[in-house]
């Protein structure tokens, strides 16, 4: 690993330090730095003492075993937490904080901002003298003295220690990832069937049966997975959310108040030409006009919320990932591979990401003033004058239809979508952008193309036509957004087969005692007829349908694989219709 001292920095308790090497819980230099599964890090201390968001249990069959078929961990409960910066709900391993995967690429800048630190490093061990090297394995910063012993130790010997002097005059840092198995190993090589780095030791122990390979031969592999997640896939999300974003701050918030005020002064000289009955109209028509500001700023910051949250999941994301690419080694890519792409992937499908053509729609130019419009009586006088909303209530929508719930394979279905308002009123408008999605709730690949056409008149009418029987999910959205009900179900049956012949007694009758006349029964009769005949052999002994032999007139007409089930003499070979 290799990180060169170029850090934006930040104060803490009015000390100038690098914001990366600091953690956001309890505001001091990593401990023993944790990452969650959102890609945010914290010290382990701070994660445990976190508290828990929910608790629930773990299956016995979900506890791994060792290879004498014995459980490793406990049936211990999975905690969940919110994470301090996101609020995403995370889960704790079993084993605890402990479980996580370790933040390499921040235990590097917290030891790189003691090295930028003024002034001298004190001795970790005996905390007199001052320190002039390092141990890379036990992470102590180490006097004359206390290195000489720490050198001289059996245990200690062959930990690797550098100059901190060096350290600092080469402006970055050098640091071997270890196994925390293997004290002084490092981690060299990448355990493909367990998708761990490995070192030598573990390579020859523990996974000597498993394809072990150096850790620069699968770098590429793995990085550019999450590469090509961050370069294909969150960085063009990550713009959308930037625009969207800044759309929805730039939207009509002084224009919507702009035309309220307008209206409310609209109302104001109105209302002054009547007498008190007019007055109380004119509250009236401004309590209103208030909802209806509260109704579009509540729109507006809901959308704003998502799309802020949003951006600061992908960004912290796209941010980890790039970090770790640009400044992780090979063994530190590959120990937080596994949490990052589990994250970026999370990111990539479940991340809100906007349509534009929904974004910042709502310019406020639906609310009116209608001053000659009927308004009823106030306190016994005849008013005119209305506020004009032109806002639909999703919860109001109404789906209307017999081609809503039931279809036929191959027929042209139909149902209409009524946009109202809070009050259930038809909205008198269109131009609403409505989407209308029809899926096969069992083929997912199996869509209905659907055509949508607009009334003018807050009526929508829908057409479809399905290919294939079954039950659909219907999606019907105005502005990005369910109606009430949505998604419905749609029940698609099999296109009924029209019979071709006709409903008779025998052929005998019907063909007026023709000998080639043939019927689709088993029925035979002797002297050179080809059909069947009144109280011959394998007459049904009733009228039926002369092309498939079928008994019910109601009914459709068998297929041909029930046909072909007729022997030549007549008989079924099978008891199956």
């Amino acid at each position: 690993c290799q990180i060169r001292i170029r850090i934006r920095k930040g104060f803490i308790n009015g000390v100038l330090v690098n914001p990366k090497a600091v953690c956001n819980v309890c505001k001091r230099l990593y401990r023993d730095p944790k990452i969650l599964p959102c890609l945010h890090t914290f010290c382990s201390d701070c994660i445990g003492q976190l508290e828990p968001f929910s608790v629930s249990s773990r299956s016995r069959r979900n506890v791994p075993e060792n290879s004498r078929g014995e459980a490793l961990e406990e049936d211990r409960p999975t905690v969940t937490v919110l994470c301090p910066d996101c609020d995403t709900e995370v889960d704790i391993p079993p084993s605890g904080p402990g479980g996580l995967t370790t933040d390499h690429l921040a235990l590097d800048d917290v030891f790189l901002e003691t090295l930028v630190t003024d002034g001298p490093l004190g001795c970790d061990l005996c905390g007199e003298g001052d320190a002039k090297s390092r141990c890379d394995v036990c992470c102590v910063n180490l006097c004359e003295f206390c290195c000489q012993a720490h050198r001289r130790q059996k245990r200690t010997t062959s930990h690797p220690v550098q100059c901190l002097e060096e350290l600092k005059s080469r402006g970055r840092l050098c640091r071997p990832v270890l196994c925390s198995l293997h004290p002084g190993q490092e981690l060299r090589l990448f355990c493909q069937p367990c998708d761990l780095p490995v070192c030598l030791e573990c390579a020859a122990t523990l996974h000597r049966d498993h394809h072990c390979c150096p850790t620069h031969d699968v770098i590429d592999r793995h990085g550019d997975r999450i590469r090509e997640l961050v370069t294909v896939r969150l960085r063009p999300c990550m713009e959308r959310l930037k625009d969207s974003l800044q759309k929805v701050q730039k939207t009509s918030q002084e224009a919507l108040q702009a035309r309220v005020d307008a209206t409310a002064n609209e109302v104001r000289v109105f209302a002054r030409a009547y007498a008190s009955a007019v007055e109380a109209h004119c509250l009236s028509l401004l309590h209103r006009l208030e909802e209806l500001r509260v109704q579009r700023r509540n729109q507006l910051h809901l959308q704003r919320a998502q799309l802020q949250q949003a951006l600061l999941d992908v960004g912290g994301g796209v941010e980890f990932a790039e970090r770790l690419l640009s400044c992780g080694s090979d063994a530190e890519i590959l120990s937080a591979k596994g949490v990052t792409l589990r994250r970026l992937t999370s990111l990539a499908k479940n991340s809100y990401d906007p349509n534009p053509a929904t974004v910042a729609t709502d310019d406020s130019s639906g609310i009116s003033f209608m001053a000659r419009e009927p308004a009823g009586d106030v306190e016994g006088y005849p008013v005119v004058g209305v506020i004009n909303s032109k806002t639909v209530d999703l919860s109001k929508c109404t789906v209307e239809g017999e081609g809503l719930q039931r279809g036929v394979e191959g027929q042209q279905g139909h149902f209409t979508l009524v946009c109202r308002d809070s009050a259930g009123e038809q909205v008198a408008r269109g131009g609403e952008h409505v989407l209308v999605s029809i899926v096969h709730k069992e083929k997912k690949n199996c869509t209905v193309e659907t055509t949508v056409v607009d009334n003018s008149d807050g009526s929508y009418g829908v057409s479809y036509t399905p290919k294939e029987p079954g039950t659909y999910s219907v999606w019907v959205c105005v502005k990005a957004q369910h109606v009430k009900g949505s998604p419905f179900l749609l029940n698609v049956k099999r296109k009924l087969r029209r019979h071709s012949g006709m409903f008779h007694c025998c052929s005998f009758c019907s063909s007026g005692g023709a000998k080639e006349a043939r019927c689709g029964c088993a029925g035979t009769m002797p002297g050179g007829f080809k059909g069947c005949g009144h109280g011959h052999k394998g007459h049904p002994g009733k009228p039926h349908w002369s092309c498939c032999g079928s008994t019910a007139e109601q009914s459709e007409c068998l297929p041909q694989s029930v046909l072909a089930a007729v022997s030549p003499r007549g008989h079924l070979r099978t008891v199956e219709l």
